[in-house]
């Protein structure tokens, strides 16, 4: 019996599965069997090994040709099988070693010329396969994406005949070239210096950017809502290489990334108010990441925020709270990384026009109260800062003294110095601290705290409301640069959270 090496990952983590090959004999022709528990591509691959194996003018002997997935409880999926499937067989029959082949790890889809075409999650394969001690076989068209796991011992064919050709010594395939590193060094083509006026929101930005914070912007229509936050990863510090080979893993997984470079600049993911609950948290039948583990370690931004269905938003309490989202399925359980930084955006009514007389509607201002209570209060208790966002003037567009505005590396500069003081104190930026760290990180004095308590009783604010203001008074007191919260900073921190949902009066 010959036992190859394949994986199957549940979310971030791999499950190793074995692809056992067994001939029987006492059959006058060929029999080809699948067994395991396994979706509709991978029971298929027998026809296309077929037709590969015609291709090759090769037979097979007639025998019982018996192909087991183990282990049997994990469903497989996907057509990264077709080539570990392929290779077990041409090693029972004799084509292919299999002493050196089990020191490989082994995916790709096969197609039916032979040729061995892309298939998803090679990067995290490669990454497994390191950690564990094996060699890596993969398709030849994904060759720079496996050298991003810096593994030392890849094998990359474009075609079944150049895996035989090496293992036979006829044509040993050459160990790919690491592909470029990618620029450190991030260019925006977009600068916070385009926005024109919105000194306050731009305020709340830069406080969101150190310390991690959600906010949420309430304007009407034209305000430069999108804008700002479209600029909101040109202030962000740049990405650990920890944090680009952990992101890079999960577009890899879904598919998304590019075959020659990491994910080296920050997610922004802009997702449209009609995206369903399973594009949003992920999942479909092969448990796939969604929108919120593409943007982790970067940006997740809602505009029309109260045009979401209500139970697609509803997800995003508990993985704002945990960084992680658990995606169950039947026979699948995938559990993906989502440590996302939420920007939302929304106008104050349907129309957009509340509080301006000429432009807004005769219902004002029941409509607005209707409209802005399709955002749950649970939801919005998570969200930091809450910042109205005013229209600017035509006519105040240009810049008529000639006043330089802050570019996005001045203002990086600051949330760079702070997240460094974060990190230096905790390990972690200001929007995760909780429990006994927050009381010892974000401790104030006693006139501090009395003011606080009096100023969550008149704003009827949760304990959570509360614990968050401590938070972005800590990052706005890591601004400055200082180690001490101070009246000033505590008052700053409760003016983004508002008594009602902001200036129009709408409870």
């Amino acid at each position: 019996m010959i036992s190859l090496n394949s994986v199957i990952f549940n979310g971030m983590d791999a499950t190793r599965i074995d692809v056992q090959v067994q001939l029987a004999n006492g059959f006058a022709k060929p029999e080809f069997n699948i067994i395991g528990l396994a979706d509709r591509a991978v029971k298929e691959s027998a026809e296309r090994i077929r037709n590969v194996l015609s291709a090759l003018n090769l037979a097979l002997p007639p025998k019982r040709l018996t192909v087991n997935l183990s282990p049997a409880d994990v469903e497989k999926s996907g057509s990264h099988f077709d080539l570990p499937i392929l290779c077990g067989i041409l090693c029972a029959i004799g084509i292919l070693p299999e002493d050196r082949l089990s020191k490989y790890l082994i995916l790709g889809e096969v197609g039916l010329n032979g040729a061995i075409v892309r298939t998803d999650a090679v990067l995290p394969a490669g990454v497994w396969a390191k950690n564990n001690g094996l060699g890596l076989i993969c398709p030849g068209p994904q060759w720079a994406e496996a050298r991003l796991s810096s593994h030392d011992d890849i094998l990359a064919p474009h075609h079944v005949l150049e895996l035989i050709n090496h293992f036979n010594g006829t044509s040993p395939l050459q160990f790919p070239d690491a592909p470029s590193a990618p620029d450190a060094d991030v260019k925006h083509n977009i600068d916070m210096a385009d926005v024109h006026g919105q000194a306050a929101a731009k305020r709340a930005l830069e406080i969101a950017a150190a310390g991690g914070h959600a906010m949420l912007m309430v304007g009407p229509p034209g305000s430069g809502k999108t804008m700002l936050a479209s600029r909101l990863p040109t202030i962000m510090p740049e990405m650990s290489a920890e944090e680009i080979l952990e992101t890079s893993i999960i577009y890899s997984i879904a598919g998304q990334l590019d075959n020659k470079s990491l994910v080296s600049t920050r997610p922004f993911r802009s997702v449209h108010h009609t995206s369903s609950p399973v594009a949003l948290a992920g999942g479909s039948s092969d448990a796939r990441p969604g929108e919120i583990s593409l943007a982790h370690n970067g940006v997740l931004f809602l505009d029309e925020l109260p045009e979401f269905n209500r139970a697609t938003l509803e997800i995003l309490r508990q993985p704002m709270e945990s960084g992680k989202i658990l995606i169950s399925r039947a026979r699948r359980n995938a559990t993906y990384p989502a440590r996302f930084q939420l920007i939302a955006a929304m106008n104050p009514c349907p129309c957009g026009h509340l509080g301006n007389a000429a432009m807004s509607c005769s219902r004002a201002p029941r409509c607005a109260e209707a409209y802005q209570n399709k955002i749950s209060g649970p939801l919005l208790d998570r969200i930091d800062l809450h910042v109205d966002v005013d229209a600017v003037n035509p006519w105040e567009m240009k810049n008529n003294d000639n006043t330089p505005r802050e570019t996005s590396e001045q203002i990086r500069a600051r949330v760079v110095a702070a997240r460094n003081r974060q990190i230096a104190r905790q390990g972690h930026v200001n929007a995760t601290l909780d429990g006994p760290e927050l009381e010892r990180v974000a401790c104030l004095s006693d006139d501090l705290t009395e003011f606080l308590n009096t100023a969550a009783e008149k704003m009827g604010m949760s304990a959570r409301g509360y614990n968050r203001i401590k938070r972005l008074a800590r990052t706005i007191a890591d601004l400055r640069g200082s180690d001490d919260i101070e009246m000033a900073d505590l008052a700053e921190a409760l003016s983004y959270r508002p008594i009602n949902r902001g200036k129009y009066g709408v409870k």
